[in-house]
Order: C-alpha cells, then sequence, then structure tokens
C-alpha cells in the first residue's frame, strides 16, 4: 500500500515540475521599453526579449534572469561562431564588492576561463566581430533593490549584427560569487551546462527548444524510473525475502514475490540505465563522472543479482551456503549503491530541494518504517522462541507430547 502512496506523491511533483517548465510566459515588456518579440530560454527560469531592425542590422535586446546569490553574479553573451562558452563575448552584472551597487561589465570568455587557469577579467569586445553600442543593467526596484537568492535582473543591450546575419549562439549563466571584479565559476550541473541557445532575431525560431523539451522528459523518465526501479523495488524485493520467509503459511509463496518484484525492478532499472546511456550520448561535454560510475555498478550488481537465479543450487547442496553468501553481499550492496545513486541524481539535475525529491523520501521513509517494525517483531518472536526453548530444555514446561500423555493418563 506504501508504495502506491509513494508513487501518487512522485507523479504529482512530476506534474508541478513539468507545469513549471512549460507554463511560463515570456514578456516583451519592461518598465522602460516595449519590445517585439520573447522567448523562454530552456534553463534556469531565463528569458530574452528583442527588437531588430533589418534595415541597420541593430539589435536590441533585454535578458532577463536572477540571482542565486546576494554575492553571485548573472550575465549572458553571443558567441559569434559556435554554440558553447568559450569564444562568447559575455555582458556580466553583480554587485560591486566596495559600494554594493550594481555593475555591468564586458568579458571575453577564452579557453583560460573554462580550465579556471587565471581569474576572469574585463575587457572590451572586439568590435570586428561583436559591435556593442551601449548595454544598461537594471533590478526592480532600481537602487532600493536588495540582492537575494532569487532576485530578477534586466540586462539591456544594443549591439549591430553582420549584415544579413541574423542567427546568433545566446549563452548565458550565473554563479555563486564575484572574487576582486572577478566572477568565479557557476555550478555545474546538467541545467548550467545546457544555458545555450541558436535562435533567428528576425523569425524568433530556436532550434534548441525542441532538443531542450526532449531532455528534459528524457531527465524526468530516467529519475522516476531509476528511483522507482533501484531505490523503491528493490529494497521492498529485499524486505519480503527476510520477514516472509520465515513465515510457515505462505510456503514458497515468499519466493515467488521476492524473485518478481526483483526481476519487475530489474527490467525497470535497465530502461532508466538505458536512458540515461541516452541523455550521455545527447549532452556531449556534460558528464558526471560519480553518477555515471554509480548507475554503472549498480546496473552490474543488478544484473550479477538476476543471473544468480540461473545457477541457484538447491538446499541440499554443499555450495548453497556459499551462494548464499554471495546472494546477499550483491544485494545488500546494490540496494545501498541504488540509494546512494538516486540522491545523486538529484544533485546532478539540481533538484535537491524540490517536490520530487521530497516525494521520494516520503516513500523511503515509509520503507524503512516498515522495515524497523517487522525486524522489532522478528526479534520479539525469536525471543520469545528461544526463551520457551530453554524453558523446555530446564523442564520448566511441558513439551505438547508431555501435555498428551499427561491427559491420556488422566
Amino acid at each position: 500500500m506504501f508504495h502506491h502512496v509513494y508513487l501518487f506523491l512522485l507523479l504529482l511533483s512530476l506534474c508541478f515540475f513539468l507545469h513549471t517548465v512549460f507554463s511560463s510566459h515570456c514578456t516583451t515588456e519592461t518598465s522602460t521599453k516595449t519590445f517585439q518579440k520573447c522567448m523562454n530560454l530552456p534553463t534556469q527560469q531565463a528569458s530574452i526579449a528583442w527588437t531588430f531592425h533589418p534595415h541597420t542590422s541593430t539589435l536590441e535586446l533585454v535578458f532577463f534572469g536572477t540571482f542565486i546569490s546576494p554575492s553571485g553574479w548573472v550575465g549572458f553573451g553571443i558567441n559569434p561562431t559556435s554554440p558553447q562558452m568559450t569564444g562568447t563575448n559575455a555582458l556580466i552584472s553583480f554587485p560591486d564588492p566596495n559600494t554594493g551597487q550594481i555593475v555591468l561589465l564586458p568579458f571575453i570568455l577564452d579557453t583560460t576561463v573554462k580550465l579556471q587557469k587565471s581569474p576572469l577579467v574585463s575587457q572590451p569586445f572586439d568590435d570586428s566581430i561583436i559591435h556593442l553600442l551601449s548595454s544598461t543593467a537594471a533590478m526592480y526596484g532600481g537602487k532600493m533593490a536588495t540582492i537575494h537568492n532569487g532576485a530578477p535582473i534586466q540586462i539591456y543591450t544594443t549591439l549591430k549584427l553582420e549584415s544579413n546575419k541574423t542567427k546568433i549562439h545566446l549563452v548565458w549563466n550565473r554563479g555563486l560569487y564575484v572574487q576582486d571584479y572577478s566572477p568565479t565559476i557557476h555550478p555545474t550541473t546538467s541545467i548550467d551546462l545546457s544555458s545555450i541557445a541558436t535562435f533567428d532575431v528576425l523569425s524568433g525560431s530556436s532550434s534548441s527548444q525542441s532538443q531542450h523539451i526532449d531532455l528534459t522528459m528524457l531527465r524526468v523518465i530516467h529519475g522516476i524510473l531509476n528511483a522507482v526501479s533501484w531505490g523503491i523495488l528493490l529494497p521492498m524485493g529485499a524486505i519480503t525475502a527476510r520477514y516472509l520467509r520465515h513465515i510457515q503459511t505462505l510456503g514458497p509463496a515468499w519466493f515467488y514475490v521476492h524473485a518478481g518484484i526483483q526481476l519487475l525492478g530489474f527490467i525497470l532499472g535497465t530502461v532508466g540505465f538505458g536512458i540515461g546511456i541516452r541523455l550521455g550520448e545527447m549532452s556531449p561535454g556534460v558528464e558526471y563522472g560519480l553518477h555515471r560510475k554509480l548507475g554503472i555498478a549498480v546496473f552490474c550488481l543488478g544484473a550479477l543479482q538476476t543471473l544468480a537465479l540461473l545457477f541457484r543450487p538447491n538446499a541440499r547442496n554443499k555450495f548453497r551456503k556459499y551462494w548464499k553468501s554471495y546472494h546477499h553481499f550483491v544485494g545488500y550492496s546494490c540496494v545501498v549503491l541504488g540509494f546512494v545513486n538516486v540522491f545523486q541524481g538529484f544533485e546532478v539535475i539540481g533538484a535537491s530541494r524540490s517536490y520530487a525529491k521530497l516525494s521520494y523520501c516520503l516513500g523511503l521513509s515509509t520503507l524503512v518504517g516498515v522495515c524497523i517494525a517487522l525486524e522489532v517483531n522478528s526479534w520479539v518472536v525469536f525471543c520469545r522462541k528461544s526463551k520457551e526453548e530453554k524453558m523446555r530444555r530446564e523442564g520448566l514446561i511441558g513439551t505438547s507430547s508431555d501435555k498428551g500423555s499427561s491427559g491420556i493418563h488422566n
């Protein structure tokens, strides 16, 4: 019953997540200006609005972003050659370390920035590549506004594009700290590393939106399948084997329940694992070493457990005890690593404080509570039987056969 409640909560959080992702709308109006077109960007709840003047190849653009720290930074830029961070000419806004006022500085992101070999130093754009006509940053509330986690900011810019060039590569991000007017590295979750979009300023079409929706759906499906399989079903299968096998009235039914749950969990986990591999192929340059290694380890342990059924010796075989030791060790290792990797997955997608994680924790807490209750009951039964057996050996109570013979004698 509890796993049905867990699945309901997980699906509810999924609906909330999808509603948040797909239902937000961009705006063409600001407090100072109205633009012709707007577009939601795929990540970080960012958006842009712009007006393009074809006869002069002039682009007026505003970027809407949010801070993630009172001492953080928010920025966006244009890469003139390719959709990547390296080579981007960026405008980055942050509070002045001395006065606290919002400043906006230009930066060129070369290869040394990605490798963190040296601090990021402000430098003007190369006019032969991107001609910056004007730029400014503003916050809601003006000079009275305070910077905090979630504080919105607008970065305005006017650019002169090359003639007959209307497609641009937009890059944006945000970070936690600024040291001596040098923004530090941004978070490296999959969401932050995917903050790139290519769009046409004349038509407003974007080649990255459909791909982002596909990636988002795959991430959600990948997370749900793996959380349910490795994080819920496999532990449930282990619980059934540990506590139901001692109930004599069930007979061999406990084994079929255990094997069925484990097989279902492994099938769902295999699908989730395959989706994870596909996500890696669709996200070049984005790699999570620990999450990937844990996923491979969990899948291999699950496969070994499944194959162990084919080599299960009968109860009288002398190798049965070695097989049981192997089965227990591999099984519990798979369950523990599965738990760890589910939580690691929440960290990877930046959902460490999401409703999805809360739903999983509620389901897991219920599972742990049931396990504790069954464990206590098992120990109570074991202690009672041990006490009765000791009393029989000491002759304080008789066996059932003794009671039967004394009744006949009387």
